[in-house]
């Protein structure tokens, strides 16, 4: 019988280039391990002051409560524009250039950039920054782990090997087998 998933949650932001190791990792992991990954866009700012963040983060705030299914891809994107291709990610330009990239249309794209000054927008990311800034963040990423009643923070993209232990799976390494035989 196989297990029921375990809820994890990644709080990122995509200023972190830390945030965006642990995320990969657990983006190829989630089905290896059976886990219910939940992406949480926190903005870093919240926890260290003076980050220039918000107008990206605000935007996969908006992203993730119209359409989550594309949080990941539209994340991956805004990671690869800052810190694989040197793009500023603080531009709306810049940022419909992610969302159209990672497949959403236009008119979703300016649709969701038009809301990112929001209440429900600006209130969701509040919020979300708060929670992880509850579960004792310092910075980002933390990974938050739900298990048998009890919850474990992890704070860094170097705990993924502690995170298979506590969820008694095997680490193997930031590139598994079968996600490496695809790549």
């Amino acid at each position: 019988m196989e297990a029921l998933p375990r809820t994890v949650e990644l709080f990122y932001d995509v200023l972190s280039p830390y945030s965006w190791l642990g995320f990969e990792i657990l983006c190829r992991y989630k089905n290896i391990w059976n886990i219910n990954l939940h992406l949480r866009p926190s903005l870093i700012s919240g926890i260290m002051k003076d980050s220039g963040s918000l107008s990206a983060m605000r935007f996969l705030t908006a992203v993730n409560l119209e359409h989550p299914e594309v949080l990941e891809k539209v994340s991956r994107e805004l990671w690869m524009r800052v810190w694989s291709r040197d793009e500023d990610i603080t531009e709306p330009q810049s940022i419909l250039a992610a969302a159209e990239k990672a497949g959403m249309s236009m008119a979703q794209a300016q649709g969701l950039l038009g809301k990112i000054s929001t209440p429900q927008v600006k209130n969701q990311l509040k919020e979300t920054t708060e929670a992880a800034c509850k579960y004792g963040a310092f910075g980002l990423p933390i990974t938050v782990v739900h298990l048998d009643g009890q919850t474990h923070m992890l704070f860094g993209s170097d705990r993924m090997e502690l995170l298979a232990y506590l969820l008694g799976e095997k680490w193997m390494g930031p590139v598994p087998p079968a996600i490496n035989a695809r790549l």
